[in-house]
């Protein structure tokens, strides 16, 4: 809802604020006072084109500042937020402040601020399609295009058609995902087939080879000892003659440690310190004992035919780096690419089966979704008729006795997301002419009435937060005038309404009534807009009716006339 509109050097307009608020707002004013400022305002606010020349001559810019009142949880908050705004919490109230401006320079720059941060104009134009609605001239019509009149009649036709719909469209997603399936499957066959054989030599070589973890590591060792075999033989032996020598010409290491130890065991009863000293030699005799017997095994095991083993080696080696090369930096990577690659090839070699899976399935989905799709244009033709008979009734209360409206539901070839009907209002505005399109059949004043007959009947269906309604009495009076106030009064039970008028019995049905007022002081006319209330709004209600706002004559019928809409709204 739109709490306040501030407008400044728009058109004829200088400075004003409007207080709007819920209910139904009507505006009214002298012939070229700039009531219709109003609207191109709320145009500008929710990212119409601008018009340069509706800058106030001789001012730099137009500016418009709208303060609304919305739900800080909802889709219009969440949007605000996503592109940095912000939605202020108000205290006590369950409502968010959002502030949207729109400024145009008279050079055409526009410049656009969305709670508190500057955005694109496109911005302005998305939020306003979740906020206002304006009806007047036809590229103002909310339900212009087919999908939104579709979107209305499906809103119309009430819950047990939604289910209907939710149940098709959810049939529809899984259809089109096995028909995208298939077509990727056909269509990349050739490429899936290639991969197939590839995968499939892959594994072929790598399951040839068979690799085992870490089995690299053990090659690369013992490759190195292969290699190095002499050097191992001789620096063993050398070490065991040393330690152990068997030639008997050079006393080795175990004789001289054991010739130590009996040449302190002789003089150890005189001094109690040599007992550790010659404990030591012995256990020194005994570990060097043991590493010349782990030498002597070290030496025979080379002694047997190892060499022999370096070529096998070396080529397994080769095949494992040939492995490594191909399929992944280390041997775990090359096993882990055929582990994986198994499965994937079952899957690819199952194409051929799952193409004929999915076409069966495919075949059953279609047939399944006809037939929804068959109910949904039944059920949908039949709030159809219900719709164009309310709608008509309530052209001929806003003198268009003779018009009617219909809604015509052609079939598509192709099953959409919403089933196959091609949804159009059209309108008919005379005995004997042709049903049109909206806006294609009637004038600016006719087609604010029909669209106000639309909202009237989808209003318990598909509300709108705020309606906008400009030329909605032109071309009408007396009763009919009665006829539209009081239908927008129990419009704005449900939503904001907002219009422009000329007409006392729309205004008399108001709960706030702004008039725009013409300064003509100064070089240039500039107009301000003022909230009537009391006696002010019983002369405007006189002027509107008499042109004279205090007449005594028009005083009273303006009275009469309030309490003839506080009746009526309260009985409707």
């Amino acid at each position: 809802m739109i709490e306040e509109l501030s407008i400044r050097d728009l058109g004829v307009i200088g400075e004003a604020v409007l207080p709007l608020g819920p209910g139904f707002t009507a505006v009214t004013g002298e012939t070229g006072a700039g009531k219709t400022m109003v609207v191109s305002a709320l145009g500008l606010l929710f990212g119409e084109r601008a018009d340069t020349g509706s800058v106030r001559s001789g001012a730099p810019q137009a500016w418009i500042e709208g303060r609304l009142l919305v739900d800080p949880e909802g889709k219009v908050s969440d949007r605000v937020r996503e592109a940095g705004g912000d939605v202020e919490r108000i205290d006590g109230d369950p409502a968010g402040e959002l502030i949207l401006s729109r400024s145009v320079s008279a050079e055409g720059r526009s410049r656009a601020v969305v709670g508190g941060r500057s955005a694109p104009i496109s911005l302005l134009n998305e939020l306003g399609g979740d906020l206002v609605v304006v009806h007047g001239q036809s590229d103002q019509l909310r339900l212009k295009s087919q999908q939104a009149q579709r979107a209305s009649l499906d809103s119309f036709a009430g819950p047990a058609f939604a289910e209907r719909l939710a149940a098709y469209r959810e049939l529809h997603r899984t259809w089109q995902a096995h028909t995208a399936e298939i077509e990727t499957l056909v269509t990349e066959r050739s490429a899936r087939l290639r991969e197939a054989e590839q995968l499939r030599t892959a594994v072929e070589e790598i399951q040839s080879i068979a690799p085992v973890a870490g089995e690299d590591e053990e090659l690369a060792e013992l490759a190195a000892r292969l290699t190095n075999l002499e050097d191992l033989r001789l620096a063993a032996a050398e070490a065991k003659e040393s330690i152990s020598s068997e030639t008997g010409d050079t006393p080795d290491t175990v004789v001289l440690i054991d010739t130590a130890r009996r040449a302190l065991e002789r003089v150890a009863h005189h001094d109690a310190a040599l007992a550790p000293v010659v404990e030591a030699l012995a256990n020194a005799s005994f570990l060097v004992s043991d590493i010349g017997a782990q030498l002597a095994s070290y030496s025979a095991s080379l002694d047997t035919d190892e060499a022999g083993r370096l070529d096998a080696v070396q080529e397994r080696r080769a095949d494992l780096t040939n492995l490594m090369r191909k399929y992944g930096p280390e041997l775990a990577d090359v096993i882990a690419y055929a582990e994986s690659a198994e499965p994937r090839l079952l899957e690819l070699d199952s194409d051929s089966d799952r193409i004929g899976e999915l076409t069966a399935l495919v075949d059953d989905e279609y047939a399944a979704l006809t037939v929804a799709a068959d109910g949904l244009t039944d059920l949908r033709t039949a709030a159809a008729g219900v719709l164009a008979e309310r709608v008509t009734a309530e052209l001929a209360a806003l003198a268009m006795p003779n018009a009617r409206f219909l809604v015509e539901i052609q079939p598509r070839e192709e099953l959409g997301t919403t089933g196959r009907d091609l949804v159009q209002f059209l309108l008919r505005p005379h005995e004997g002419s042709d049903p049109r399109p909206l806006g294609k059949g009637a004038s600016g004043g006719e087609l604010s009435r029909v669209m106000l007959a639309i909202e009237v009947v989808l209003a318990a269906a598909d509300p709108v937060p705020t309606l906008v309604f400009d030329e909605v009495d032109s071309g009408v009076g007396g009763a009919s005038a009665i006829e539209i106030g009081r239908r927008l009064a129990a419009l704005a039970q449900n939503s904001q309404v907002i219009v422009v008028t000329h007409l006392a019995q729309v205004a008399a049905f108001a709960s706030n009534h702004l008039r725009v007022e013409k300064d003509l002081d100064g070089p240039v006319t500039a107009s301000n807009v003022v909230q009537l209330t009391g006696d002010a709004r019983l002369a405007e209600m006189a002027r509107l009716l008499s042109g004279l706002p205090d007449s005594e004559s028009g005083l009273a019928h303006a009275a009469e006339l309030l309490a003839t809409a506080r009746s009526l709204a309260v009985s409707h």
